[in-house]
């Protein structure tokens, strides 16, 4: 039996992954690697970056360059690699609790600068390997280890954020959304600037079993859940404002062509030596 062609992609001795079972860190990541593989990537050009979280190791399995370091500082390492080496893929895999808690900072600077480098964000809206806290996408009023009355703060809209940021390319699916979503890492990858993809994705140890009004644990119904309780930006204007609180938008947002601070610091180079 010929082994499947994705197995490339990925690193040999690092599996099996660490994922609770029905996480969907494992679909993002096949995701990524369908990408790559469309695009016929050359993996020696090519560099992942995660920081702290279970969506944070997904690069750790892939068979290329990765990073793997400490909590939400992938966007000042993807600073470094690209403005060193222009001629690099850089492509940071991260979650809400690292890129948008420690992170966040660093995230708006890069979308600010409009970056070139690709997001791939995993939201499972809660921070999931150090116990079932509170993250800031967590919803208003869910119970959490660390919110067990009731989560007081506002969620981040994400996608909102970015754009607002700077980022050029701003885009949000689902697990459940597998072709939509691997068109828009395609998408993202080839983007020149800060290219953002939320991707929302179950966690049943934590969100599906303590968060959800109606518990969750079984992986195939957090799925149905992810995909019935989606809506494409198109129909928005269908739904009330109240309706709207309890649905997942997804669709790709924003996408325009600006100048990045790559090419902003190759002009630069070149005055100089001039």
């Amino acid at each position: 039996m010929k082994p499947h062609p994705n197995v490339k992609f990925l690193r040999k001795g690092v599996l099996p992954h660490q994922f609770c079972p029905g996480c969907g860190c494992g679909q993002v990541l096949n995701y990524l690697i369908y990408a790559m593989q469309e695009l016929n990537l050359d993996m020696d050009k090519v560099v992942l970056l995660g920081g702290v979280g279970c969506n944070s190791r997904i690069p750790v399995y892939m068979n290329t360059e990765v990073v793997h370091g400490t909590h939400g500082r992938t966007l000042a390492w993807a600073t470094g690699i690209r403005l060193a080496n222009p001629e690099l893929k850089v492509i940071v895999v991260t979650g809400d609790g690292d890129c948008v808690s420690i992170g966040t900072n660093h995230f708006v600077q890069a979308a600010r600068r409009n970056l070139d480098v690709t997001v791939i964000l995993v939201n499972n809206g809660i921070f999931g390997m150090t116990g079932g806290q509170a993250a800031p996408t967590t919803p208003l009023g869910s119970r959490t280890s660390t919110s067990p009355m009731g989560s007081m703060e506002n969620a981040f809209d994400l996608c909102k954020l970015a754009e607002t940021a700077g980022a050029t390319y701003v885009s949000r699916w689902t697990t459940a959304h597998p072709r939509s979503a691997i068109r828009s890492i395609k998408k993202g990858i080839e983007h020149k600037g800060f290219s953002f993809i939320e991707m929302v994705s179950q966690c049943p140890t934590y969100f599906g079993r303590y968060v959800l009004k109606i518990p969750i644990e079984k992986p195939l119904e957090y799925l149905l859940w992810l995909r019935n309780n989606s809506i494409t930006k198109e129909k928005t204007s269908q739904l009330s404002d109240e309706e709207l609180k309890e649905k997942i938008v997804v669709g790709d947002f924003f996408e325009k062509r600006a100048q990045t601070l790559i090419e902003r610091y190759q002009k630069m180079e070149k005055e100089v030596r001039v």
